[in-house]
């Protein structure tokens, strides 16, 4: 074959191919930006509507990736592929991706069972796939939680659905659960006559139910009291942290000794 013609066939496919990648991005730039948009319209109207910010999301998710597998399909048409093998060959990757990740489908049917039995919702402060946080998205396949450190986690739904689900938020108003340890010689009494009036005047804490300060249990060291305010949802951490502040400066305040553990060994100089 002649050198010359062999280049020149060389340069147009290399041509031909580049431009077909050239539009495939744009294709796929455009695509993208479409499918944002459409999105974006989707849930307006939907939030319009006061439809639950759960649903929407979730709704959402779902659009965004149907859309996007569209598209895909679209951009190998593009490239000359055949619908039917296209369709052979998402057969063949779903059933590798079946056979990887077996409990896909289990994620995809317990999301569906999430947000139509709603357990929680967007925004819920939750216990659920041994992960603790506010929830930020029901997704197709996971959901998304923000821990109290702020560290954003991703839960298959499977293992949300199947285990047990602790909803913080869905109550009015919790309860505060704090122990205190006395030392044997502290009249308990005269302890919790001291934190009942202390907790009264902590800000948000509830008076109905009233807080309960009771002995909980004895130990060598003394009475273990528990302390137990009631707080709105959203004071919770207010009303722990403030609690526990309370209960150090009353004792200190009352002189009460600090309680003593017999099975601890006594710091030089004792």
């Amino acid at each position: 074959m002649d050198y010359q013609v062999f280049v020149k066939n060389l340069i147009t496919q290399g041509t031909d191919i580049g431009l077909k990648v050239l539009g495939a991005i744009i294709v796929w730039i455009i695509g993208s930006w479409l499918i944002s948009f459409t999105n974006s319209m989707i849930t307006r109207g939907l939030t319009d509507k006061k439809v639950d910010e759960t649903l929407v999301k979730y709704t959402s998710s779902a659009i965004n990736i149907l859309l996007k597998l569209i598209l895909i399909v679209a951009l190998f048409s593009y490239f000359g592929f055949q619908t039917t093998t296209i369709a052979g060959l998402l057969a063949g990757v779903g059933l590798a991706i079946g056979a990887m990740w077996g409990g896909m489908m289990s994620n995809l049917a317990a999301g569906v069972f999430l947000v139509f039995l709603k357990p929680f919702k967007v925004g819920d402060f939750i216990s659920a796939g041994d992960v603790t946080g506010t929830v930020k998205e029901i997704g197709l396949f996971t959901t998304t939680i923000d821990t109290p450190d702020n560290v954003r986690t991703y839960v298959g739904n499977n293992k949300i659905f199947s285990g047990n689900i602790q909803n913080f938020s869905t109550n009015p108003y919790r309860r505060v659960d704090l122990k205190v340890q006395l030392h044997q010689d502290v009249d308990p009494a005269q302890a919790i006559k001291l934190l009942k009036e202390r907790l009264a005047l902590i800000h948000n804490v509830m008076t109905e139910p009233a807080p309960e300060v009771e002995i909980l249990k004895f130990t060598l060291a003394g009475p273990v009291l528990a302390v137990r305010p009631y707080v709105h949802n959203d004071h919770y951490w207010q009303v722990y942290f403030d609690t526990n502040l309370m209960i150090r400066a009353s004792f200190g305040e009352a002189n009460f000794p600090s309680p003593k553990y017999p099975w601890l060994p006594e710091a030089p100089g004792k």
